[in-house]
């Protein structure tokens, strides 16, 4: 299998985020049972350079196809099939341009050859992009949803200062700042709420099985199991997701070599994610309140 580079940046991303977050020594372990000789150590380059120069080696050889099994692995997502279900069909729409097609049969990834490039329909019900951001909000209130008082101060601030560098034309801060206030609410909630949080199919655990303290949390298992819990909807858990990967840019080197250029338009998805999820955790919030 040979896929074109934008489709080895998605699986760079399901690596290295999307399905679990793989820090230095984990992504060299993972190349390492693919035939490399890799060990972690000082010099090691960012994560996201790493991956690319190994999915690079590996594209066109049958390692590539044991790399997308072992990344999509069903025993990986035990009790939360349908989040591996719903990766799987996120990178199918890449890799329809390279005439491929993943379809999990049970336990086992397979790999389908197309004849054509094939686009699925949207979902029906699911909303499109500019749905999501003609949504309009009553009311985005932090005090309905019970955080510490000193955490609701800070972050209130914060979410000024998003608004303040969105008008000012700051894409870049704006993404950031959003993400990182999102975050914030959803830490917030699971130390207020830590039966719930931790209770949840979705919820981080480590090789043992075991659920991660909520600071080795990640923002994308904070952003599951809010939509497990009900407290976001699916449209809101999809953006959070796009929100999550733009923060990664925070360092310079990954945004340089992705080529990645914050726009308005970018900022604006981002500011309206943070308002839809605090809109609804505030309308949600009585389901873990009880």
């Amino acid at each position: 299998m040979i896929l074109t580079k934008r489709t080895l940046e998605k699986l760079r991303e399901l690596i290295n985020e999307e399905t679990e977050y793989r820090s230095g020594p984990k992504l060299v372990d993972f190349f390492n049972e693919l035939g490399f000789n890799d060990s972690y150590g000082q010099g090691f380059p960012s994560r996201w350079v790493f991956t690319d120069e190994r999915l690079a080696r590996l594209n066109g050889t049958p390692e590539l196809d044991k790399c997308i099994r072992n990344v999509l692995a069903p025993v990986n997502f035990v009790g939360n099939f349908q989040k591996l279900d719903d990766h799987i069909a996120g990178f199918n729409q890449y890799l329809t341009f390279d005439k491929w097609k993943i379809v999990r049969d049970q336990s086992d990834i397979k790999f389908q050859k197309l004849n054509k490039v094939v686009i699925d329909e949207p979902i029906k019900g699911q909303a499109s992009e500019d749905d999501f951001l003609n949504r309009e909000f009553a009311n985005v209130d932090l005090t309905k949803l019970g955080l510490e008082g000193a955490v609701q101060d800070v972050l209130q601030h914060r979410i000024k200062e998003i608004e303040k560098c969105f008008s000012s034309k700051a894409p870049l801060a704006v993404i950031l700042l959003a993400g990182s206030t999102l975050e914030g609410i959803f830490l917030g909630l699971a130390i207020s709420h830590p039966r719930k949080f931790n209770s949840s199919n979705a919820s981080p655990k480590d090789g043992s099985g075991k659920v991660k303290q909520f600071h080795e949390w990640t923002l994308s298992g904070f952003i599951d199991v809010a939509k497990e819990l009900g407290l976001i909807q699916y449209d809101t858990q999809k953006c959070s997701h796009s929100l999550r990967d733009f923060r990664n840019y925070i360092h310079p080197f990954e945004q340089m070599s992705s080529g990645f250029s914050p726009r308005e338009h970018t900022a604006k998805i981002c500011l309206q994610v943070l308002k839809a999820a605090i809109y609804e955790i505030s309308e949600n919030i009585q389901k873990i309140s009880t």
